[in-house]
């Protein structure tokens, strides 16, 4: 069925009226998803020669962390190299990128591909795709009508981005260059609300040449905060140079950091700078901070007030125009009222304190980030798709993550791992049994269900059925309390109490 006047002009309200809209990605395609009976719609980002969803109908929710890579997503490529509308012939090789990603897809492939390029005059902004079971889904749409809808949502999707721009702060107005070394660079990826709340003071502090104090757990990516805090400053285009202050052995952290002269020390054969050298005019990233030796921290605050050093060995002095970003998974406060750290470089140091919030007060962003993982085990190990259950999905959202991101990271590789050695081609589903995880939700231990899973009929009974073993398996080890349970699972308990009553558990 042809895509009506009537339909293509209420479309267009639909979009622009979502620009005004808090989930304005959403409500941009939402009735494009439905007017097209689209089984899997998607609005993508394009920067930095990838794609980044910005909201997405019918697809895993984990995709919203993913990022598509063109060098690895010849599709992907394909549309934003055309200009024009791309229709994927049902039996084109290339494989789909949402291949396995679509819930009620089971073990079909997408037949029925669709990609639009969304320019803002002659640049590629992003891109609208739709996908659909049937290989004819979209047989009746001209590309004279998609392209129409092209241009509305891609009119919609500039002005949502401005929109977007003019909510962040003032000072972050500055375009900034991105330099080839940083394209592939790591993203934070996440939408929870600790999260928002840090990358707005990212946007605040980043534009200023204020020292930065990175505070949180070990692997809740204090360096990604330090690399976007340089990315967003006037020194982007400058040297970020990195030194991990914990793995300096006492005899060579002055060297390290300040450079020496030839014959200096034994060793000491030819003149080297050190990294306050290195990263004159731009940011000298300073990780584990509490770990710098009380000897060096005079030092170390003296070229924080006066930007003047020298070299180990020379009299002569250096003036460098550095910005410090220190990091540090301690306790500063308590290490200055130990005496294990001065209180003058602290004070100095901690201008603008930035706090990294622990994986377990960010779990809205846990299934986004572990699709963002997955997308990159599937390039490392070559895989055709790389998918999360439900079940698996749940799991990972329960769990207490002590070592936080990077114990979320490690667990998706392994479980990649041991599905990809029982299966027999490129396309993995990751379930709960792939995971031995440890920590407070799992007590260290797999449940019954997720070593012999039992035989269902669907997914929502599998999700079903591993949400009351796994919430009735926390019940029994909090001393069957209540409330201790909710705090286990970091649910809210008046939630719990509904969840359990619909699963037969009260």
């Amino acid at each position: 069925m042809a895509l009506s006047v009537d339909t293509l002009a209420a479309l267009a309200v639909d979009i622009q009226n979502g620009v005004r809209e808090r989930d304005r990605f959403m409500q941009m395609i939402k009735g494009i998803h439905q007017a097209l009976n689209c089984d899997a719609t998607a609005l993508l980002r394009y920067e930095n020669q990838q794609f980044r969803p910005l909201a997405t109908a019918g697809l895993a929710p984990d995709v919203m962390g993913r990022r598509f890579s063109l060098d690895a997503h010849p599709r992907l490529e394909a549309i934003a190299r055309a200009g024009d509308v791309v229709r994927f012939p049902a039996d084109n090789d290339l494989p789909d990128p949402y291949d396995g990603l679509i819930p009620e897809q089971g073990e079909l492939h997408v037949h029925a591909c669709v990609g639009m390029p969304l320019f803002a005059g002659q640049t590629l902004i992003g891109a609208l795709t739709l996908d659909g079971m049937d290989a004819h889904q979209f047989d009746d749409y001209s590309d004279e009508e998609l392209r129409v809808l092209a241009s509305l949502t891609a009119g919609a999707l500039n002005n949502a981005l401005l929109v977007e721009q003019l909510e962040k702060p003032a000072s972050s107005f500055m375009p900034q260059p991105v330099r080839p070394e940083e394209r592939k660079e790591m993203q934070i990826v996440g939408e929870s609300a600790p999260l928002a709340h840090l990358k707005k003071e990212i946007a605040a502090v980043a534009p200023s040449d204020l020292s930065v104090l990175i505070m949180g757990e070990t692997g809740t990516g204090k360096e990604l905060v330090a690399q976007a805090v340089h990315r967003l400053s006037h020194r982007a285009a400058q040297p970020l140079i990195y030194l991990n202050c914990a793995a300096l052995p006492e005899s060579v952290a002055e060297s390290e950091l300040f450079g020496h002269v030839k014959g200096a020390f034994t060793g000491a054969i030819h003149d080297r700078p050190g990294k306050f050298e290195l990263a004159d005019k731009g940011t000298l990233f300073l990780d584990e901070i509490g770990e710098l030796p009380l000897s060096l921290q005079a030092k170390l605050l003296r070229v924080l007030q006066y930007g003047d050093l020298q070299r180990v060995g020379e009299d002569k002095a250096l003036t460098v125009d550095v910005r410090i970003i220190a990091a540090t998974n301690m306790d500063m406060r308590k290490a200055v009222t130990d005496g294990k750290f001065r209180a003058d470089l602290y004070h100095r140091l901690s201008v603008f304190p930035l706090l990294v919030p622990p994986l377990h007060e960010r779990r809205d962003d846990i299934v986004l980030l572990a699709g963002y993982f997955c997308e990159k085990c599937r390039i490392k190990f070559g895989l055709a798709s790389i998918a999360l259950s439900p079940a698996a999905s749940a799991l990972l959202e329960a769990a207490s993550w002590p070592g936080n991101v990077r114990e979320l990271e490690h667990a998706i590789y392994r479980a990649v791992i041991i599905a990809q050695a029982e299966s027999r081609s490129g396309e993995i589903l990751l379930l709960p049994q792939h995971f031995s995880l440890e920590g407070e939700a799992s007590s260290g231990a797999a449940l019954p269900l997720l070593a012999t899973p039992q035989p269902v009929t669907s997914l929502a009974d599998a999700t079903r059925q591993f949400q009351y073993e796994y919430i009735k398996y926390a019940y029994e080890n909090s001393g069957k309390v209540w409330a201790k349970t909710a705090r286990q699972l970091a649910l809210d308990p008046g939630n719990l109490h509904r969840l359990a009553r619909k699963l037969g558990l009260k």
